[in-house]
């Protein structure tokens, strides 16, 4: 029996998420090679302060792990996917509506937990789904506002 498309990105996604949770762990494992094979070669990020074009290049995996560890600095331990909604859009392209769930402990103890959405685009060529998009909404707002980061 054929994988579709939808399957394929559905185990992309599961994939992406088992690796957030590697990489939040009290003993992080963070596979740079796996993360970064996760987008093409370029790609672009939206969110409400503009676009980013980003380079899936040395420094791009220079950074992967600082940035799991600002996550975990601001007391992340999880990111779970609550629901994923995927719009082919070509034999080639798909729309992937992401809803996460991010649960946190504050420095104080507290518990807090946030959701949000991403929508990412997706190319699959040959078996592997790759981000060459997403679109994201205003994390460092929400988290000056939860109190995560100072504001």
């Amino acid at each position: 029996m054929e994988v579709t498309i939808n399957q394929r990105i559905e185990e992309f996604f599961d994939r992406y998420e088992a690796r957030l949770s590697g990489a939040l762990a009290d003993t992080p494992e963070i596979n740079i090679e796996a993360t970064a094979s996760a987008f093409t070669a370029c790609f672009i990020e939206a969110n409400p302060n503009g676009v980013l074009c980003g380079q899936n290049d040395d420094q791009f995996r220079a950074q992967i792990p600082s940035g799991f560890e600002f996550y975990r600095t601001i007391g992340t331990k999880s990111m779970k996917i609550v629901s994923l909604d995927i719009t082919p859009l070509d034999a080639f392209h798909s729309m992937a509506k992401v809803h996460w769930e991010a649960r946190y402990v504050k420095k104080d103890g507290s518990k807090d937990m946030i959701d949000f959405d991403v929508i990412y685009f997706l190319q699959t060529l040959g078996n592997d789904p790759k981000i060459f998009a997403y679109i994201a909404g205003d994390e460092q707002k929400v988290m000056r506002e939860r109190g995560l980061i100072p504001g």
